[in-house]
């Protein structure tokens, strides 16, 4: 696993030096975020964990530290077919395939099935957080997290759902300054 994720982040480092376009690039999160969201979603309480945004599978593998010893499968979606033949291809490599559901297509026309969400790592692309945050807030247990990424460097375009999370009386919320910043919101 951990060569996989040093292949990867070298991929993303070149693919953010080179100008490769932005749809094209891996965009993953920094390894401190990868710690994060490890710790997070170790201390979750019971229910589905998902992801929303796989790309290569980089977050998917952290994550995977957490629920393996669980037990517990991790969900991701992916839109784009590109990617999900990398993150596919992660899986298989760092040998956590059996450990996690792969679901390719739009989040937002198949999450339907979703209930009981303990977490939910947010990693789309960002005009779309707000409409997944209304997807998935009646679906949060109690205690559950939804962690969306990007919410300094992209604060701009986030703004709207952060404003929605911290004015919903069913969440706690806070930004956390690490990697390109974390905004929690914790179902009380």
């Amino acid at each position: 696993m951990k060569e996989r994720m040093l292949f990867l982040e070298d991929i993303d480092k070149k693919d953010r030096n080179d100008g490769t376009e932005k749809l094209k690039r891996l965009r993953q999160i920094p390894p401190e975020t990868g710690k994060f969201i490890t710790l997070l979603a170790a201390n979750c309480p019971d229910g589905e964990f998902i992801e929303i945004g796989t790309s290569a599978g980089y977050s998917s593998l952290w994550l995977t530290l957490a629920l393996k010893p669980k037990g517990i499968k991790l969900k991701t979606f992916e839109i784009l077919t590109e990617k999900t033949k990398i993150a596919k291809e992660t899986f298989i490599i760092a040998g956590v395939s059996e450990n996690i559901e792969l679901i390719e297509g739009d989040f937002l026309e198949k999450h339907h099935d979703l209930k009981n969400i303990s977490f939910c790592f947010l990693d789309c692309e960002k005009h779309l957080y707000e409409k997944c945050f209304d997807a998935i807030s009646n679906k949060i247990v109690s205690g559950g997290l939804i962690v969306a990424d990007n919410a300094t460097n992209h604060y701009e375009f986030l703004k709207s759902m952060i404003q929605k999370a911290e004015k919903d009386e069913r969440f706690d919320c806070l930004l956390v300054p690490i990697g390109k910043g974390e905004f929690l919101c914790r179902r009380k």
